[in-house]
C-alpha cells in the first residue's frame, strides 16, 4: 500500500491515481517489494497493480492505492521461517530503496531506539502465517503513551501534503 487520500476530496479516487509523485512511489515500492520476495519465493508476480480501497481511520474516511504481489514459497517453507523473515527484514514498505543505506540513514538521524515501531507482528499456527507491519503504534512507557506514526519522504515529496496524509491516518479507536 503507498498513496493515501481523504475520501472527502473532491474527485479524490481520480487526483490520488494521477498524482505522478504518488505514483512513482508505488511503482518503486512495488518493485522493491518484488524483488525481496523474490529472494525468498519463486514465480513472483504483480496479481493487482494500483488498485483503490476505502480504509476507515476512525471518523476518516481514506481512500489507499494497493498492489496485490504474490510468490510459490517452497515446499515446507515452514521449517525456515525464521530464515525467510531475517531475508525480508526490514519491510522494504517502511525503508524504501536503496533499503540497506535508508536504514543505515535512519539509524544515523534518529535519536532513539524504536522498539516495535515499524516492525512486524503476525501469526503463525504451524502451517499459514499472517503479518503486519506496526506503522501506527502506540507506545506505553514510564512517562506515558506515544503515539508514533510517519510516512514516506521521497525527492518529490511536498512535507505539508505528507504531514496532511500522515495526520488523516492517525486516529486512536475509543470503545
Amino acid at each position: 500500500m503507498k498513496g493515501t487520500i481523504d475520501a472527502d476530496l473532491p474527485m479524490a479516487e481520480s487526483v490520488i491515481l494521477n498524482d505522478p509523485k504518488e505514483h512513482s512511489e508505488h511503482v518503486m515500492v512495488v518493485d522493491l517489494l518484488r524483488n525481496d520476495l523474490s529472494m525468498v519465493a519463486k514465480n513472483v508476480r504483480v496479481e493487482r497493480f494500483r488498485y483503490v480501497q476505502k480504509i476507515d481511520a476512525g471518523p476518516k474516511k481514506l481512500l489507499q492505492i494497493s498492489s496485490h504481489i504474490k510468490g510459490d514459497l517452497e515446499k515446507n517453507w515452514q521449517d525456515r521461517l525464521g530464515d525467510l523473515l531475517s531475508t525480508l527484514l526490514p519491510a522494504g514498505s517502511i525503508t524504501g530503496a536503496p533499503k540497506r543505506k535508508t536504514t543505515q540513514i535512519i539509524k544515523e538521524v534518529e535519536d532513539y531506539k524504536r522498539g516495535y515501531y515499524t516492525g512486524i507482528f503476525g501469526i503463525f499456527d504451524g502451517k499459514s502465517l499472517d503479518t503486519a507491519v506496526m506503522i501506527r503504534f502506540i507506545e506505553k512507557t514510564k512517562e506515558g503513551f506515544f503515539y508514533k506514526s510517519g510516512g514516506g519522504i521521497t525527492l518529490d515529496s511536498d512535507p505539508i501534503k505528507e504531514y496532511e496524509e500522515m495526520v488523516d491516518k492517525v486516529y486512536v479507536p475509543m470503545l
